[in-house]
């Protein structure tokens, strides 16, 4: 009993002014291990009350709000072992400022997904455009995004780039979305010849929606060519390259039966001298 007692009291110096004795280590591991219990176990009666769609925003939060707890509790034990932390924390104040200011970017990221999963800026099978990049949403986690983009690589991107910088989210009012395919023909062109051929050609692709009906927009007279907008809608935007790509082939090939020239830029060079 006496070897017990001598074994509880060892401690062992932190700083000049705080000792950690063995019993009290071992009542912050106890105050540890009883405040994960109690933590998976709220987890586990909130999360069956939620539906699909909630779980994964209150899984993520939840994430966040254990750490906070974890270093609420462990604060509360080490004052109430009679150790003041106080003391401690001013001792190491230039090297939480130094971890405060490399963890900026980080805690960003956790705030910004906090605000992604409650306002539903964004939710998984998204189609977005960030950076210039395009991709479908996989995955969103507290701290990153991840997305597919078209060519299957896997985009990771931090959470704060939604919120600091302008986002497209091509499918947030539904998965309809409207595409566009521009091409000029040579002056002297039958125009209503180029419209019609341009609504056939759409019409006759699979993946392009009837109801609305393709339409044609006469942009431009431009400098060497008239300018058309054939105009569609889909509903897969993740398809859209390709679907633009099937329709470039088709009306070339159309022009070419029916003698409408694509014209390239000319320019007339004078030589003086």
């Amino acid at each position: 009993m006496d070897k017990l007692k001598e074994f509880l009291n060892f401690s062992f110096e932190i700083t000049d002014t705080i000792h950690i004795d063995v019993k009290t280590v071992i009542f912050i591991i106890f105050v540890i291990l009883i405040t994960s219990f109690l933590l998976k176990l709220i987890q586990k009666l909130v999360y069956r009350k939620l539906n699909e769609e909630d779980k994964g925003k209150f899984k993520a939060i939840f994430t966040f709000l254990q750490y906070f707890v974890y270093v609420t509790v462990l604060i509360i034990a080490l004052e109430s072992s009679g150790i003041d932390v106080s003391v401690l924390l001013a001792g190491s104040a230039a090297l939480l400022v130094g971890i405060g200011l490399g963890l900026q970017t980080l805690f960003q990221d956790i705030i910004s997904g906090i605000f992604i999963l409650l306002d539903k800026t964004l939710t998984v099978n998204d189609i977005v455009e960030v950076d210039g990049k395009v991709g479908k949403i996989i995955e969103i986690k507290l701290r990153t995004t991840r997305a597919l983009t078209i060519d299957d690589k896997v985009l990771i991107i931090p959470n704060h780039k939604f919120l600091t910088q302008s986002l497209f989210n091509w499918t947030q009012n539904g998965v309809q979305t409207t595409e566009g395919v521009e091409v000029g023909v040579a002056y002297g062109s039958d125009v209503e010849l180029v419209k019609n051929i341009l609504v056939n050609v759409a019409k006759s692709h699979s993946k392009i929606l009837k109801n609305p009906e393709p339409r044609v927009l006469f942009m431009d007279f431009g400098d060497s060519a008239l300018q058309f907008k054939l105009l569609f809608n889909i509903n897969n935007s993740y398809a859209h390259l390709q679907i633009k790509s099937d329709l470039r082939f088709e009306i070339d090939k159309k022009f070419r039966e029916n003698n409408i020239t694509i014209p390239f830029p000319q320019r007339d060079v004078h030589l003086i001298k």
